[in-house]
């Protein structure tokens, strides 16, 4: 990225933390005040300490409320972002008179019949024209042989308004920013208006900085420069309609929302200014200042570049820092042990998470002698989902084929090791079934009856239904008095409590998404068709593994050893007590044993 000092204009020295800039570094996006002589960034937040992520907070929450939050970080450390977007931009056409009449003597000024307009001449850019300070131009080769720049102060409105008067303008300005208003000429023309022309994917770079109005000069210089040559230079006192004005006119009509940006217009300068025109080619560096905000800069690129791609990931409910991409999308997987030593996969069930197997894999310190791999399923723990993604129990185990794929396709022992819970058991027997070679051994934790019953299924549908009305408060009471021991209840409030935690922490919308998944487990399995060591344990209370139905899939199985049942122990085996725990290790140590990793 080029310096943000190049082509700075001197103005008012900005004390406070209001150089506005928006960020992203280890996928967040976030909000900062950039330093123009050292080029830091200082993180924001508001005064609660919870971090800012977008202008939109900015502005709603004034300057007064917005502290400083943890060291400052450099610019080069980070992806720098448009100081605002995702709307529509506001733009004014012919609103320096100079620019005006170079703009009708050019040729490609058909909005009007004489060179001052009477009235605003006012169009829009498509906000999936917006890129940043820094990001490159795509010169659209075949759409526009004559890319022209206009340099522009973008005025940011700070206050909703409908018809506000010219002596009430300027209390709806929030601040400034710099606008690129790039065009190409001849689409302008062709189909005399200008929003073809001027909204091509990365013709409107924006940036660095959005700076508050009370910081800044009350009359602002722009200045423009290609490959450091000066070519526009102006004021907003040489503006034909004033901001004032400008905010009165679009506002006579529609209301105006906090974060609208209007691009006031351009002065004399452009490139079909001169004689003969003279348009930007690849490799050309635009440069625009402007007092106070720094300068906004931005290279064409070759015409072989792809064009620039908006990307709103990290926008969603969930963002994708710290995830891994698996099957084509962004789960939540730790690795622990030795990437050489014996694979084991971890499955966990509805509710749970990664977190679920912690205490078993800290009793048996497995990372000692296994390449652990424990998977957040799809919405659950820290694993978003998409609501066009559809769960099931075959999506489950196409993500963790993917998993397995990825990370150990061809062991050098007999196989993988999957210790599955509840759902994640129908993973594991689904998995071993489709795969007979890779997957050797299993270990299931408290397997619902395979396959599910419909009355089940359509519980689960129901649950889902409820989790949407009321959230995970809706279940949790239920859920976890259900799935616990009369032991737990009675004399061990804080197992049930991590019960109720591992539910509570889980987005509803994720969770009810599983719980639909789950009743796809109704499909047949083939069961008897798997070729892997099994080992069944559960819990003598265990209402959705009832022991009696652990045997019956016990007798299913080919290589299945006897049931291990945990007395006084529920659904939640890990969870009920301390005691269970080291029963369910020991069951855990037993059934490794027989499946062929001594411990």
């Amino acid at each position: 990225m080029p310096s943000i000092r190049n082509g700075h204009v001197s103005g008012h020295e900005q004390a406070s933390l209001t150089n506005y800039v928006a960020y992203q570094t280890k996928g967040q996006d976030c909000i900062g005040s950039l330093d123009f002589k050292s080029e830091n960034i200082q993180p924001l937040a508001y005064a609660s300490g919870t971090r800012l992520t977008n202008l939109y907070e900015v502005i709603e929450v004034g300057d007064e409320n917005i502290i400083a939050a943890g060291d400052a970080i450099s610019l080069q450390d980070v992806k720098l972002l448009p100081p605002i977007a995702g709307r529509d931009v506001l733009c004014v056409g012919k609103n320096y008179a100079e620019h005006a009449e170079e703009f009708h003597s050019s040729g490609f000024d058909s909005s009007d019949k004489v060179a001052t307009p009477t009235h605003p001449v006012i169009f829009t850019k498509r906000f999936t024209s917006i890129i940043a300070s820094g990001e490159e131009i795509y010169p659209h080769p075949g759409f526009t042989d004559s890319l022209d720049y206009e340099g522009e102060i973008g005025l940011i409105v700070g206050k909703a308004g409908f018809r506000i008067s010219e002596a009430d303008a300027m209390a709806h300005v929030w601040g400034y920013t710099i606008i690129n208003d790039m065009t190409a000429r001849e689409r302008q023309r062709d189909h005399k208006q200008f929003y073809i022309g001027k909204s091509p994917d990365t013709f409107c770079p924006m940036g660095p900085v959005a700076v508050p109005a009370h910081k800044l000069d009350k009359v602002l210089r722009v200045q423009t420069t290609i490959n450091g040559e000066k070519r526009q230079d102006a004021t907003t006192e040489s503006l034909i309609f004033s901001i004032p004005f400008l905010i009165k006119t679009l506002s006579e009509g529609q209301t105006l929302q906090p974060g609208d940006v209007l691009a006031t217009g351009t002065p004399a300068g452009v490139g079909i200014g001169k004689v003969p025109p003279i348009y930007l080619d690849p490799g050309d560096r635009i440069s625009i200042s402007v007092t106070g905000l720094s300068t906004l800069s931005n290279r064409i690129a070759s015409k072989s570049s792809p064009p620039c791609v908006i990307d709103n990931s990290t926008k969603s409910i969930h963002g994708t820092s710290g995830l891994t991409t698996i099957n084509g999308k962004p789960l939540y997987c730790i690795m622990k042990g030795s990437a050489s030593s014996p694979p084991i996969l971890f499955i966990h069930g509805l509710g749970g998470s990664s977190e679920s197997f912690a205490p078993l894999i800290s009793t048996l310190q497995l990372e000692t002698s296994h390449s652990l791999h424990i998977l957040d399923l799809e919405g659950h723990g820290q694993s978003p989902t998409r609501a066009m993604s559809t769960l099931s129990i075959r999506s489950f185990v196409a993500d963790a084929s993917d998993l397995i794929d990825r990370h150990h396709p061809n062991v050098d022992n007999d196989g993988w090791t999957i210790i599955a819970h509840s759902m994640g058991c129908y993973v594991a027997l689904r998995l071993a079934a489709a795969t007979p070679s890779r997957i050797s051994k299993i270990i299931l934790l408290g397997p619902p009856p395979v396959p599910l019953p419909a009355a089940v299924a359509q519980a689960n549908h129901a649950r889902a239904a409820l989790v949407r009305e009321k959230g995970m408060r809706g279940i949790v009471d239920a859920v976890s008095t259900a799935g616990t021991s009369q032991r737990t209840k009675d004399s061990n409030q804080l197992g049930l409590a991590a019960v109720r935690l591992s539910l509570l922490g889980q987005e509803p919308e994720g969770y009810a998404n599983g719980c639909t998944g789950l009743a796809t487990a109704t499909e047949a399995v083939d069961v008897e068709g798997i070729a892997a060591r099994v080992c069944i344990v559960t819990g003598a209370e265990d209402r959705v593994s009832t022991p009696e139905a652990c045997e019956r899939l016990k007798g299913c199985l080919k290589n299945a050893a006897d049931v291990i049942v945990l007395e006084g122990v529920g659904h939640w085996h890990l969870y009920e007590d301390p005691g269970a725990t080291a029963a369910t290790a020991a069951a855990v140590r037993m059934a490794l044993k027989y499946i062929g990793h001594l411990i």
